[in-house]
């Protein structure tokens, strides 16, 4: 995405005006699964500016669909006039979020620092760096890598109790695995209750947001707090998104739905969105766009009455689609859908959006000089020369949404922009196939 799409995107976000204040909207939005005291949060929220923050971990280089849900939480707070840090964590990524299942393997800080990088670089495309309340980026390395362990100990360590520690989630589940836990990942609550009330020190912070598997890490920030600066603090737990069948949201394949349009492309992303089922499509559109109650309850009532259109999962694939990549990239991935199933130019389109159509599709390469046929057969598009033939001559296969004919007419010769082919058999059942070196 440019800079001036996503400048374009930021200007067209407005908070909901059918509501009473950003409170009342995150709550009907479904985004406060828990929290410390709702109804201070209400007041604090509905007054004067205030500075929050939200933590990110350079675990990947790149952030995902689970991260989107925090920056959009964000962006409605700063769409109501609060002052958002957001804080890539130097230090942190070196310790490691402590998982329940197992320890985590602790990547160089070369590494660290290079994710760093690309961490904020997600940060800042989705909220405002202009104004009064214009974003800033923090990085924790700043004040933790200055301090000695005596320090840590004495000034840090001595405020946090180890029976309570010892309850958090993720910690009382990895006690209870034959892997144990490190002392490396039992300190990070402690770390991260050091950025709230270094955040809180130096920029008057007193909010923190993050998912609700947080809970335990956000809560070490606001008891630091009150321990140490003798005021009270506050904490939003987002809820963990799930699919209505049970299944863990964010996975397309099996793999993240990353931010980073390298590692998931526009079109994928939009394919994921498209492909949300029917009772979890108005939760998404409540979570991840910026389109007001009166539509998303229109959007709601047209699934109830009509959901073969699918009219809310393509507004939710659109919507989120451009939202991340810019409306160009958005467009190319709808484009690049219609003419994969004949319903425009496949020859318009580019080659990287080709190649990311084709990444979603069954594909093989083949040898120069191969037929229609066998590559039919090498896609697994039929189960033999023989088959692939009879489908041809009987007009049910296509290549780049022309009708062949002969089985044996070569491919070589119809390849498109990024030197790729598609076929299809009938109406819907597409195979991409590219050209061995």
């Amino acid at each position: 995405m440019t800079s001036e799409s996503t400048a374009d995107v930021l200007a067209g976000q407005r908070n909901d005006p059918s509501f009473d204040d950003v409170w009342s909207e995150l709550v009907w939005r479904g985004l406060v699964h828990v929290s410390t005291d709702a109804d201070a949060l209400k007041t604090l929220l509905a007054g004067p500016p205030i500075t929050y923050y939200c933590g990110f971990d350079p675990t990947a280089p790149s952030l995902h669909l689970g991260n989107l849900v925090q920056l959009l939480t964000m962006r409605r707070l700063q769409l109501a006039g609060h002052r958002p840090l957001g804080l890539v964590g130097g230090s942190t990524g070196l310790i490691g979020d402590p998982r329940p299942t197992a320890e985590r393997v602790l990547k160089t800080p070369e590494q660290t620092a290079e994710w760093v990088e690309s961490i904020r670089a997600h940060v800042e495309k989705f909220l405002a760096p202009e104004g009064e309340n214009g974003l800033r980026v923090v990085n924790n390395l700043d004040w933790t890598a200055p301090l000695s362990a005596i320090e840590f100990l004495r000034d840090i360590g001595k405020n946090f109790r180890v029976n309570t520690m010892l309850k958090k989630d993720a910690v009382s589940a990895r006690l209870s695995s034959d892997a144990g836990i490190s002392y490396t990942e039992f300190s990070y609550q402690i770390l991260q209750g050091l950025d709230f009330r270094q955040l809180y020190r130096e920029y008057d912070c007193v909010l923190q947001t993050g998912g609700s598997d947080q809970w335990g890490n956000l809560t070490s920030g606001t008891e630091l707090i009150r321990r140490t600066e003798g005021v009270a603090v506050h904490a939003i737990g987002t809820p963990l998104i799930t699919n209505s069948d049970g299944t863990k949201f964010g996975k397309s394949e099996g793999n993240a739905v990353w931010l980073d349009a390298d590692l998931t492309s526009p079109y994928a992303m939009y394919q994921f969105w498209l492909n949300t089922d029917d009772a979890d499509v108005i939760p998404r559109l409540k979570v991840f766009t910026f389109l007001d109650r009166a539509e998303i309850e229109r959007l709601e009532a047209v699934v109830a009455e009509r959901p073969f259109a699918r009219e809310a999962q393509r507004t939710l694939a659109w919507e989120v689609t451009r939202l991340v990549h810019g409306e160009a990239a958005a467009r190319s991935a709808i484009d690049a859908a219609a003419a994969l199933f004949g319903n425009g130019d496949l020859a318009a389109l580019d080659g990287v959006t080709l190649r990311s159509a084709l990444a979603e599709l069954p594909s093989a390469e083949i040898d120069h000089g191969a037929t229609v046929a066998q590559a039919l057969v090498e896609t697994g598009l039929v189960s033999s020369l023989g088959a692939a033939r009879r489908a041809a001559s009987e007009g049910g296969v296509y290549l780049n949404n022309e009708r062949v004919t002969e089985g044996d007419a070569p491919i070589s010769g119809s390849l498109l922009a990024g030197g790729v082919a598609i076929l299809r058999r009938g109406k819907k059942t597409l195979a991409g196939v590219t050209l061995r070196d």
